[in-house]
């Protein structure tokens, strides 16, 4: 069960991703109804990404890099990109629906776009990792957060 829940919260963010995509035509072309609720679903998909990655990160842990040791350190700067761009993919998120629900379009059609850029690449970045930890090499130790990050042993 634990090696299917890094595939399944990669499945939501790849939904949630899409939905976006989906959404930005929808609006483009004028839908915004339309737009609405597929940007809803996005947002949907987003959460059960995050309610999964918490909920595995809390009762299980994290896996660690499991590729060859010389690449390590190459990974953990991708990584650690990875969670920088999904921090601000997810805080002009939450923004930008907010704006949505104020009415406030143009502050909302401004933001949105970079949102969704950013919503785009941390999620292509995310499915990278995911190859990384679970495909390409076998997937490392599973261990804190601190340690299968930084490699070290944080309480």
């Amino acid at each position: 069960m634990t090696s299917f829940l890094p595939l399944l919260s990669t499945f939501c963010i790849v939904m949630s991703a899409l939905f976006v995509a989906r959404g930005w035509y929808l609006i483009v072309k004028g839908r915004k109804e339309a737009h609405e609720k597929t940007m809803v679903v996005a947002a949907v998909f987003a959460v059960l990404f995050f309610t999964i990655y918490i909920t595995r990160t809390i009762m299980i842990g994290n896996t660690s890099f499991g590729g060859p040791a010389n690449l390590k350190p190459y990974y953990i700067t991708f990584l650690l990109f990875h969670i920088s761009l999904a921090v601000i993919g997810v805080t002009f998120g939450v923004v930008t629906i907010s704006y949505a629900r104020k009415q406030q379009f143009k502050k909302h059609k401004r933001l949105g776009r970079w949102a969704a850029v950013i919503w785009f690449i941390s999620a292509v970045t995310g499915i990278t990792v995911y190859f990384l930890l679970y495909v390409i090499w076998e997937p490392g130790a599973i261990t804190n957060m601190g340690r299968a990050i930084l490699g070290l042993w944080l309480i």
